[in-house]
């Protein structure tokens, strides 16, 4: 609570300072324009200044919260100067307002010997726009700043998401059932051996080649998900059925790498698959999603660990996209979003 009370006090006196110096060049900028004498009521002077260019700091500053909400550069730079333009502009006509109603309503100060409306609002132009300039530099820089530090954090999730891919993996329970199956194929069917060991290889050598690809094609995705399956069918047999429907051509859209292999793998792990009880597995590409979906049975002894669902929904949190599941008692689907360049 102290650094906290100790950073306010030190924007409060960067803010004051900073007005306070801005008031006073423009009063003396006005001073020299009209010729007045510099030291004659130069306490009132800079006071009112000052509270112009304060009234002016807050009102600009409520713009660019408007502005950054609902027209950011990101939507449209040209519109988003006009409004700019547009704010400033009704800021100062709506400060001279009121700063000439109190003057000559309220104080009742005469009119003669002040400058027009005309010049007034030529001034007042002149000090909100550097003041918005400056609000405006500010929020890029902060904006620059946390992207970098958001890229930084993605980047550290990236490599957390592909070294607990990896080691999901290599954990013993998996090479002990993918050798399981080696060794028995290796007496029975050389030749589907031969197939087992080579789409084990292409399996583990796409999840090294991760390394520098926090996004795959899903093309990527699914030539890498024919390996899995292969060894799933070698181990599983005629115990589930997988089939790929492609409704809509996006296999040069964007993913998470590995989703779909550790979704398949989720499916498998949490549900029962044999002959008599059929896992069915179905992954169905449209123009909005990929849906994994599979029958759900759940198994008793299901395997506990792993990626997990949350851990793949941060993933796609980190490319401000959601993954939607929908859980029935007879089916369970997870449709997984296009990563947007």
């Amino acid at each position: 609570m102290a650094r906290i009370k100790k950073t306010d006090i030190k924007r409060f006196l960067i803010f004051f300072i900073s007005t306070l110096i801005y008031a006073l060049c423009q009063m003396l900028f006005s001073i020299i324009l009209m010729k007045e004498d510099l030291w004659r009521n130069f306490h009132i002077q800079l006071s009112a200044h000052y509270v112009v260019i304060f009234t002016m700091c807050i009102a600009d500053y409520g713009l660019l919260l408007f502005l950054n909400k609902h027209l950011p550069y990101s939507k449209n730079i040209l519109y988003r100067v006009v409004a700019d333009i547009a704010g400033i502009t009704l800021i100062c006509l709506g400060l001279l307002w009121m700063f000439n109603y109190i003057i000559y309503n309220v104080l009742l100060i005469p009119e003669e010997g002040l400058p027009p409306f005309s010049v007034k609002f030529a001034f007042a132009m002149a000090a909100n726009i550097p003041i918005l300039l400056v609000f405006e530099l500010i929020y890029y820089f902060q904006s620059e700043q946390k992207a970098i530090a958001n890229s930084e954090i993605a980047k550290r999730k990236v490599l957390l998401f592909q070294h607990e891919t990896l080691r999901s993996q290599i954990n013993p329970h998996f090479l002990f059932n993918s050798l399981n199956v080696l060794s028995s194929l290796i007496y029975v069917n050389p030749d589907n051996a031969n197939k087992f060991t080579k789409a084990l290889s292409k399996t583990y050598r796409y999840v090294l080649s991760l390394t520098q690809q926090p996004v795959v094609s899903v093309a990527e995705e699914l030539d890498a998900l024919d390996s899995y399956i292969f060894l799933m069918r070698m181990r599983f047999e005629n115990s589930f059925t997988f089939t790929v429907d492609k409704l809509a051509d996006h296999e040069n859209s964007r993913i998470i790498p590995l989703t779909l292999q550790l979704l398949i793998e989720n499916a498998f792990k949490h549900n029962i698959a044999t002959e008599a009880y059929v896992l069915n597995i179905k992954i169905t590409i449209d123009s909005e999603y990929i849906t994994v979906e599979n029958n759900f049975q759940p198994s008793i002894d299901a395997e506990k660990g792993g990626i997990g669902l949350k851990y793949i929904a941060e993933q796609y949190k980190v490319h401000a996209q959601e993954m939607l599941i929908e859980h029935t008692q007879q089916q369970f689907i997870v449709k997984i979003p296009y990563i947007q360049p």
